[in-house]
């Protein structure tokens, strides 16, 4: 029978396949694939965990005390049993040698599949028997953490490759921003997750990588199951569990007419963004990795506007990496887009974004109490000035091969401004020191604090541009987690105390003859498009797989008419409903044909 899960829209679009569960483990499980090559391989390592539990409870069942309770030594007759089952590892096998999982996400998966079995037992004495089928699986986990890790997958593979004929989409209750990197290349074609909310990371990794996505779907990861036919629908925020063959059929014509639309909106790629009255528009890339270079260039960034350095720093047990490394991965970046200017952010870990393994109980005490709150981006560089100045060492000779622009974020007072500036000079007289070369860079703020916002003309003192993270933005003015999907539904970019504090930003910094762009969700959210045009934004950061819809809205834009309705959307109490309005009245109706010459 067909199951139908609501959750927040959150990337565009239709995605059909096989459910891939990632089950949430009190153990930090892995998630890769592996080569073929490596199966049998992988098999072995899974056996041979297995081998060393089943010598840990026979040990521990032979050096029980005399008087101990028979139940105890009972209880480790049951988990030796467990541990042995061929429903258990037999059956894990079968996910690496089908689908190419590593051995912890086999384990893991197969947990998920009989800990569904155990709950639909009629006894209770059986269902209780769940909790040593988990403690045995997470010893398992632990022996396998402490082997030989898993064979890295050869780059390039997709979904089809491990799915057989049709491709996969991942449920879970959440994804870790570790897993996400690994995902990230083309691995899955849709994503559902119980928590988050529209701009939680997982979020902004799936529209990132263009693909639907649901989030905030609550009980999503515990309806479905492993190799579930299921269907998103992320226009409509809508899941469809085992639907029938005529649902079926119509998503799978809205996906062809998704695919024909994507094919059309590319035919805009190179054509400049220049608008209907002759303002060049910058539309610009938001990036995770060096290697989404030619993929930004592909898609028609005219340059990087964020580079979210961060994820050099995850996916690797707390090892930062060191000066060398970053040098390397900041001059591949801005080889790969040759000669556009690349906007690099330093490292803003903490929020939905920790680093694991870390050894400062400082950060990792903040991200329990409330991590948007913490100690993250510029607060933890300021308190490991080292950490800071090697970043800033690596970005500044990553600049003598390419225009590099550094970008701070989370700034919030002149105090920090002022460590910030001198961190970066201690820098530069390092290099010198040491006769490295390096280059020139422009320094930039982020405005996503509202003390930054209220306070901006200390920051164009200071620095050569400033650019919006509009996701913080709102998340600190309004008061809401923005990954809490209890409080998703307050998450409003159209809220007026937003749009004033973005619209003084952009006015101030104009005014100035500063730099300012938006690197936040809103810049590749075509419904903004012409409220920040009117509001007199002319660089936009964005995912490139939004470039082209945005870049279509601003073709058809003529900014002078746009500019005499701004004033009187941001007078309204519901700003959202009034620029519909408005800028319909206001804009010029341009025949998609058109566009191609409209400039």
């Amino acid at each position: 029978m067909s199951i139908q899960i609501f959750g927040l829209p959150v990337s565009r679009g239709v995605a059909i396949g096989r459910a891939v569960l990632v089950a949430s483990s009190r153990v930090d499980v892995p998630h890769v694939f592996i080569d073929p090559a490596s199966i049998d391989g992988e098999i072995a390592r899974m056996l041979a965990a297995r081998d060393v539990v089943s010598t840990e409870f026979e040990t521990l069942k032979h050096d029980l005390p005399a008087d101990a309770p028979a139940e105890l030594a009972a209880l480790l007759d049951v988990h030796l049993m467990l541990v042995q089952d061929e429903a258990l590892l037999g059956a894990a096998a079968d996910w690496i040698r089908q689908r190419h999982y590593n051995a912890e996400w086999a384990v893991s998966a197969q947990l998920e599949v009989l800990a569904r079995q155990f709950d639909e037992m009629e006894d209770a004495y059986i269902r209780e028997r769940k909790v040593d089928l988990e403690q045995v699986v997470e010893r398992l986990l632990r022996s396998l953490s402490r082997g030989v890790p898993s064979a890295v997958p050869e780059a390039g593979r997709n979904a089809r490759d491990f799915g057989g004929d049709e491709p996969l989409v991942l449920v879970a209750s959440d994804i870790a921003p570790a897993d996400m990197l690994s995902f990230k290349r083309s691995v899955f074609t849709g994503f559902v997750t119980d928590v988050g909310g529209k701009t939680s990371h997982t979020a902004i990794v799936a529209r990132s990588m263009d693909i639907p996505a649901v989030v905030g779907a609550r009980q999503a990861s515990n309806l479905i199951r492993q190799d579930d036919c299921i269907i998103i629908d992320g226009d409509a925020g809508l899941v469809i569990v085992d639907p029938s063959p005529i649902v079926l059929e119509e998503y799978r014509f809205r996906q062809r007419q998704s695919e024909l639309e994507r094919s059309r909106l590319a035919r805009l790629r190179h054509t400049p963004a220049v608008t209907l009255d002759g303002e060049r528009v910058e539309l610009v890339a938001n990036i995770e990795m060096p290697e989404d270079g030619p993929g930004a260039l592909e898609a028609g960034a005219v340059g990087v506007g964020l580079f979210r350095s961060e994820f050099l720093f995850m996916n690797r047990g707390g090892d930062l990496p060191d000066e060398e490394e970053q040098y390397d991965a900041y001059k591949r970046a801005v080889e790969a887009m040759k000669g556009l200017p690349v906007t690099i952010r330093t490292v803003d870990i903490g929020a939905d974004k920790p680093l694991e393994g870390l050894s400062s109980s400082e950060l990792r005490h903040e991200s329990v109490l409330n991590p948007a709150l913490g100690l993250r981006a510029i607060r933890w560089s300021l308190s490991e000035p080292s950490m800071f100045r090697r970043q800033l060492r690596a970005l500044l000779r990553a600049a003598h091969h390419g225009p590099i622009k550094i970008l701070i974020p989370m700034l919030a007072s002149q105090r920090e401004i002022t460590q910030t500036l001198e961190n970066l000079a201690h820098a530069r007289r390092q290099l010198t020191d040491a006769g490295k070369p390096f280059g020139e860079v422009q320094l930039g703020a982020m405005i996503e604090v509202p003390a930054a916002a209220l306070t901006l003309p200390i920051f164009l003192k200071h620095f050569d541009f400033v650019s919006v993270g509009t996701n913080d933005l709102i998340q600190y003015t309004l008061a809401i987690d923005r990954a809490d999907e209890a409080v998703a539904h307050l998450y409003d970019p159209w809220h007026p105390a937003v749009l004033q504090l973005l619209q003084s930003t952009i006015h101030q910094a104009r005014a100035a003859g500063k730099g300012v762009s938006v690197c936040g969700e809103m810049a590749g959210d075509p419904a903004f498009t012409e409220l920040l045009l009117a509001m007199g934004l002319r660089s936009f950061s964005m995912h490139p797989s939004q470039i082209a819809s945005v870049k279509q809205r601003v073709l058809r834009a003529d900014t002078r008419r746009l500019a005499t309705a701004v004033d009187k959307v941001l007078a309204c109490e519901d700003p959202e409903a009034a620029s519909a309005e408005l800028f319909a009245a206001a804009a010029i109706s341009v025949p998609a044909s058109k566009l191609m010459t409209a400039v």
